[in-house]
């Protein structure tokens, strides 16, 4: 499933980014033209923007939240997904592109020194290079899922 999240809903993008959901900015200015990357990506847009949810010929998810867990639960609900915890944490947060494995020896001089001692796992996005590990704030997308679910 893809998504198009229009800028209003940064926070959320990034989130269902790291919950393994391919998703997008919209990086059209106007109504017209987010529904145009919409069709010819078929992708589902998500906004808040009332006239745009609205719109018939693509499909949309309202939000009616302002607040993040209530947005990421509605978008599950709605679109009818899951949380697949081997999906998470496969796309970067900046770019959405799929994470690659890298080899830690290329690395030395790239990532903080604790981080280098301390992990053994790196993937980095091929488009801006941006490089991720396994730190704490796994536990704590994981605690944020955990109080999703029971919501």
């Amino acid at each position: 499933m893809k998504l198009l999240v229009t800028k209003e809903l940064g926070r959320l993008g990034k989130w269902l980014r790291i919950l393994g959901l391919d998703t997008r900015y919209a990086e059209g200015e106007n109504r017209s033209s987010i529904i145009f990357e919409a069709i010819k990506e078929t992708r589902i847009i998500v906004t808040r923007d009332r006239r745009l949810g609205e719109h018939h010929g693509v499909k949309t998810v309202l939000i009616k939240s302002d607040f993040l867990k209530e947005q990421l639960k509605q978008v599950f609900e709605e679109l009818k997904l899951e949380i697949k915890p081997e999906g998470m944490f496969k796309r970067c947060t900046l770019c959405n592109e799929l994470l690659v494995d890298v080899d830690k020896d290329s690395l030395r001089d790239l990532v903080p020194e604790y981080v280098f001692k301390t992990q053994e796992d790196f993937v980095q996005c091929p488009r801006c290079q941006r490089i991720y590990w396994q730190g704490t704030h796994w536990g704590n997308v994981k605690e944020t899922i955990a109080k999703l679910s029971n919501c």
